[in-house]
């Protein structure tokens, strides 16, 4: 088991509008503020979906930019975009914001029922995504849906090799509709289909929260939490902001006496490359 926990910060998503949840990080400066803030109570990733200037999700490359940018000033998170963007958003502009270069990036390995929604995620644009991160030196993180997403994975490292960096980390999506359950028993599912030598967090949506992070930690994960994710904290109580979720989720790591890895440290676990 490895000793320490990699805790990730999910900020924002593409899902919440800032009209409806006031304490979402949507602007420049609040993202890099949360990104300081949350390294500071034992974050070590972010995960970025960015907004524009209306709030609204945006996978416009200068934007984009500004934020990647913006956060390195602030903090020395492991830089990680997401390439799902929203649900509607178009593949071309997925594949585009690998352009911003940052450390990470999810990939998707299969598409999913998004409650109402479609997260479509087809082969070859899995294949392109693994291939370009390969040739940019960018570490992907492989999101899981569903047990499914597993075969997928397997079948992408025997076609086309390892990812970047050599390290193979997947992260298991809990709890969203239309995807797997956010329980105990969905995760036992999941684990003994893991390529050889990976590792695994478990992000758990909504009230799944507190349940998927118990039973990653019980198991040796990682986590990772976040208001993209979580909006309340307990039963009739908003969540303040994402530092309190990041500080929840070191505690439990630290009462698992696996306590938060560094920045340093999960550049070094995931095989991430110092930038020149």
């Amino acid at each position: 088991m490895i000793p320490h926990t990699l805790l990730t910060v999910a900020p924002t998503g593409a899902e919440s509008a800032k009209a409806d949840v006031p304490a979402l990080p949507v602007t420049v400066d609040e993202v890099a503020a949360t990104a300081r803030d949350c390294q500071a109570v034992g974050a070590a990733v972010i995960h970025l979906h960015v907004r524009d200037e209306d709030t609204r999700p945006t996978l416009d490359l200068g934007r984009v930019r500004e934020v990647v940018a913006a956060v390195r000033d602030s903090s020395d998170l492991v830089v990680q975009l997401s390439s799902g963007g929203a649900v509607t958003d178009p593949f071309d502009a997925r594949l585009a914001v690998l352009d911003a270069a940052p450390d990470a990036a999810s990939l998707t390995l299969g598409t999913v029922n998004f409650g109402r929604d479609v997260f479509s995620n087809p082969w070859d644009l899995i294949v392109e995504l693994h291939t370009q991160m390969q040739q940019r030196a960018i570490v992907p993180e492989y999101e899981v849906f569903d047990l499914g997403h597993l075969a997928t994975l397997q079948r992408l490292l025997d076609k086309h090799g390892p990812p970047h960096g050599g390290h193979v980390h997947v992260d298991f999506v809990m709890g969203v509709p239309g995807g797997m359950p956010g329980t105990t028993q969905a995760l036992a599912a999941c684990l003994p289909h893991l390529p050889s030598g990976a590792t695994f967090a478990a992000t758990g949506v909504g009230r799944t929260s507190l349940p998927v992070m118990l039973a990653a930690l019980s198991a040796g994960g990682h986590l990772r939490v976040g208001m993209e994710d979580t909006l309340t904290y307990a039963p009739g109580e908003p969540v303040r902001d994402n530092t309190q979720l990041v500080a929840r989720a070191a505690g439990l790591a630290r009462i698992a006496q696996r306590p938060p890895m560094t920045a340093d440290d999960a550049r070094r676990f995931l095989g991430i490359e110092e930038k020149p």
